[in-house]
């Protein structure tokens, strides 16, 4: 790590933590015995992909639930609760670490989301944390689903250092997945992966950031 001046932050497992398995306990707890065919370790169906770059609503994205597993029967909240099950929470010590990293360098939280999830997440913040949104915690926010970008293409990452005039090569990207990273490496960021072993005040004191 030299010469950061920047850091882009990636939210699920990095800051706030996430399993994926869990949503797809909760599909099969409904009833749904095809949930690997659309979300699984092989692939998401399109509608995912879909909703995280804002091209359908939340309404159109139960929808779409609806169709892939053949279930007319699912309620909203039925599905809102069973896609926001993979939500699990954020260490407290991660907040106090993002504000530490703040008075440092300047901060950026770059993330792959999509309107169901962040109603959550806004809420959970003020109920768990007393805290508004996650603007508190970087110079600007960047969210997919109002971006119409998503990672790991190459056109998000571009936009985040036009916007925010940012120099890519004093620019830490840290991340959970090997793709995203991957494609910031290419265009000159310095990265981190962020792993199951590892936490963000780990990374960020080991590494000498703090």
């Amino acid at each position: 790590m030299e010469n950061i001046k920047n850091i882009i932050f990636d939210y699920g497992n990095v800051i706030f933590m996430i399993d994926f398995l869990k949503t797809q306990h909760s599909f099969t707890e409904l009833g749904i015995e095809n949930v690997e065919t659309f979300f699984g370790h092989a692939g998401h169906d399109p509608l995912f992909n879909e909703f995280e770059k804002g091209e359908i609503s939340a309404a159109g994205f139960r929808d779409g639930i609806r169709r892939i597993t053949g279930r007319q029967d699912l309620t909203d909240k039925q599905i809102n609760d069973t896609w926001n099950s993979l939500l699990i929470g954020i260490p407290p010590v991660n907040h106090h670490i993002l504000l530490e990293a703040k008075k440092k360098y300047r901060t950026f939280l770059l993330s792959n989301i999509n309107e169901i999830h962040l109603d959550y997440i806004s809420d959970y913040l003020i109920r768990e944390h007393q805290v508004e949104s996650n603007d508190l915690f970087f110079e600007k926010v960047y969210y997919s689903h109002l971006m119409g970008k998503r990672k790991p293409n190459r056109d998000i990452f571009e936009y985040v250092l036009h916007d925010s005039n940012l120099e890519v090569k004093e620019t830490l990207f840290i991340d959970d997945s090997p793709q995203h990273l991957k494609t910031a490496s290419e265009m000159g960021f310095q990265t981190h992966l962020m792993t199951k072993d590892d936490s963000l005040e780990k990374f960020m004191y080991s590494s000498g950031l703090l």
